[in-house]
């Protein structure tokens, strides 16, 4: 990388770098755009209020051959993507002018001005490759706050793995959200991306405990290169297609939790064909059973040993997972 260069851009400045196509505010080892209206209307209002924000970076390159210059949000991408929806009308934000929330649209031709003029500090990261984007990106979320494991390996790795697992955790986005599997704030710390992780390193080793070192390994190990790329993305759409094919039965059930989903679908993958009707019936009575357990009404449905393994704290566990995988084998049988 040559050097950073920091400038002031206003508001308006950015959203005509994002209209005309300049302006990438996804590029693929960024965190998906989760910030809830709350906070996006309390960005939103630190900017109504005159308040400092935080500084964007963005990567500046230039295309020789299309003679085009190229701008990749590194650290910001919430905050630009804020801008744009309020801008585009879809959240209203407190306004010291006015009583309650306002949308952009409702502004004053002042206040609209002045929310467009408004100067941010943007520093440009000149010819950096991915290995200095990746290093600026992990530096700055790690002073910014306490990463967690999953992030730290976001930020740590470009390769192979890590690009699979984010791509199909972010394909796989409304399938989360349809599902009620993870919160968005989940989702804003990569709790599914873990989870696809995860779940590939079991398909591929076959059933083990977790082990946030271990997984930080295989991305270590698979950060070059990922093989049986293809193999895996075709399980993992098979795996999705039956799962949105229960869709209804699924929903508000206890396969809903993400490390209960884990152990149905390492168990659907390995059997070839499993009549829909099997699978139905075992996600429908497995869950009354569950709930009958719960709440004191047949302590017969399940073991005790076996419910603790469908709701404890430490569901991840290889001894709980093998408990689910023979439980729900049972019910398929």
């Amino acid at each position: 990388m040559d050097r950073v260069d920091y400038e002031s851009v206003v508001i308006q400045d950015l959203l005509n770098y994002h209209s005309r196509n300049e302006l990438n505010i996804s590029p693929w080892y960024q965190r998906r755009s989760v910030w809830n209206r709350p906070q996006k209307a309390y960005l939103i209002n630190t900017v109504h209020e005159n308040k400092p924000v935080p500084s964007i970076y963005i990567r500046h390159t230039i295309d020789l051959e299309r003679e085009q210059s190229i701008k990749e949000v590194v650290d910001g991408q919430q905050r630009v993507r804020c801008f744009i929806e309020y801008k585009g009308d879809e959240f209203a934000a407190p306004h010291p002018n006015h009583n309650r929330p306002i949308k952009y649209s409702d502004l004053t031709k002042d206040e609209k001005k002045r929310f467009l003029l408004t100067a941010l500090s943007v520093g440009y990261l000149i010819n950096a490759n991915d290995g200095d984007v990746i290093e600026i990106f992990a530096r700055i979320n790690s002073v910014a706050k306490t990463l967690n494991p999953q992030e730290k390996r976001n930020a740590q790795f470009s390769g192979s793995f890590k690009r699979f697992s984010l791509k199909e955790a972010v394909d796989r986005l409304p399938f989360w959200r349809r599902f009620a599997i993870f919160t968005d704030n989940d989702i804003a710390r990569m709790a599914e991306v873990q989870f696809v992780s995860d779940l590939v390193m079991n398909l591929k080793e076959g059933l083990q405990d977790f082990s946030a070192q271990r997984l930080t390994e295989y991305y270590r190990t698979y950060d070059e290169e990922f093989p049986g790329e293809g193999t895996i993305k075709k399980k993992l759409e098979r795996l999705y297609s039956i799962l949105l094919d229960q869709e209804e039965v699924i929903k508000g059930t206890i396969f809903c939790r993400p490390q209960i989903l884990f152990s149905l679908m390492l168990i659907l993958d390995k059997m070839e064909s499993v009549p829909k009707q099997k699978i139905e019936r075992c996600i429908t009575n497995l869950d009354a059973g569950y709930h009958a357990v719960r709440s004191g009404d047949d302590q017969s449905a399940l073991t005790t040993d076996v419910y603790e393994a469908f709701s404890s704290g430490n569901m991840h566990r290889i001894r709980f997972r093998k408990k689910r995988d023979t439980v729900i084998k049972r019910y398929l049988a």
